[in-house]
């Protein structure tokens, strides 16, 4: 065993491990880049139809088509387009654990950008759920794992053919069949989660598919024969299968229930499907240590109460001045005891002060003969 050998493995083990940070740095850097756009892509679509509702014209949500001729709208569309490709890529360089819940952001993005652009107030709780999504983001991705390296479409057959995966399959399938034919149909309109649970189930098989799918695309780019595969047209057939069921069973739930309740709940429902699909399939948990799992599970509930902060508080009319102002005031007001110590959350409460926080001038007693009448 001579020096030469040992500084040439050395030297391999550092190049691996550098390209396989690059790879990761490039995943990331694509999954931001689509939050980005995809996030964009809903304010551009808003501001046209906006613009058309002000010509008077006939409104998309009335049957009419005007939206095609207006140029924000298919901007918004290419928008979305770009950014749907680019985290499409994403799921070929990193992995699915990091890069699905990294799609949190074009959640953060379309918030920040429409109450800059569309005139919609972020609240004090919108704020924090933006604050703590980005936190929650930036540490799963410093605890990011490392999955098993697949590079081909036989390594990602002998994958999915692995028998855990296999009974994980077949458990994700009989569950999906049991909501979609037996629960749909008697609780879907009036629980929540029916309609949610069966697009987050089928998530398993869509981002399964996208990532052989990724392979399959740098394989063609290899110029390898990647159409004499089976495994491409069963991962196209499972796409198109399942994200046809989703998008099915996801405008059922936007159109029952209200979409401050839909969204965080999908989003947690989902992402946790595909995490714990990719922990199955990739192996990508086998190489990390205790303290990065503990680091990318509290990265993920940090993002998830970042989602539920800025939805479920969206129509809450809280703003930091009212807190402030509340709070100046309580040494003046004469309580005592218990009064004393709940007066804030009281006035928090209150329906009329934040209108009269907006408006000095409004008193209380012209605003309760206001309501009255």
């Amino acid at each position: 065993y001579s020096p030469d050998n040992h500084s040439n493995e050395t030297n391999l083990s550092v190049s691996t491990y550098a390209g396989s940070k690059y790879r990761l740095y490039v995943g990331v850097a694509l999954a931001i880049g689509s939050s980005i756009f995809v996030g964009s892509s809903f304010i551009l679509k808003k501001k046209g139809l906006l613009q058309l509702a002000d010509k008077g014209v006939t409104r998309a949500g009335q049957g009419g088509y005007s939206y095609l001729k207006e140029w924000l709208w298919w901007a918004g569309l290419l928008s979305m387009g770009i950014g749907e490709a680019a985290n499409f890529a994403a799921y070929a360089f990193a992995p699915a654990t990091l890069v699905t819940p990294l799609g949190a952001l074009s959640v953060l993005i379309s918030a920040i950008l429409s109450s800059y652009f569309l005139n919609e107030k972020l609240n004090v709780h919108g704020k924090l759920g933006c604050i703590l999504s980005i936190l929650g983001s930036t540490v799963m991705v410093i605890h990011a794992p490392e999955e098993e390296e697949v590079t081909s479409l036989d390594e990602m057959e002998i994958k999915l053919k692995d028998p855990v995966f296999i009974a994980f399959a077949v458990v994700i399938t009989v569950v999906s069949l049991v909501l979609i034919f037996v629960v749909a149909p008697r609780k879907g309109q009036t629980n929540i989660l029916v309609y949610i649970s069966i697009c987050s189930v089928i998530g398993a098989f869509s981002v399964s598919s996208v990532k052989g799918l990724g392979i399959a695309i740098k394989e063609i780019l290899e110029q390898k024969p990647v159409y004499q595969h089976p495994l491409v047209y069963i991962l196209v057939g499972t796409l198109v299968l399942s994200v046809s069921t989703q998008i099915n069973y996801l405008n059922k739930a936007l159109d029952m229930f209200n979409t401050s309740l839909v969204t965080p709940i999908y989003y947690v429902c989902f992402t946790t499907t595909v995490v714990t699909c990719s922990i199955i399939l990739f192996k990508e948990w086998n190489s990390m240590d205790l303290g990065d799992i503990i680091g990318s599970l509290s990265g993920f509930l940090t993002i998830i109460i970042g989602i539920f902060l800025l939805h479920a508080f969206k129509s809450t009319n809280i703003t930091l001045k009212q807190l402030t102002s509340a709070a100046i005031k309580e040494p003046s007001l004469p309580l005592h005891g218990y009064d004393a110590h709940h007066t804030l959350l009281e006035n928090m409460e209150s329906p009329t002060l934040a209108y009269e926080e907006d408006n000095p001038l409004f008193s209380r007693g012209n605003a309760q003969g206001a309501i009255f009448h």
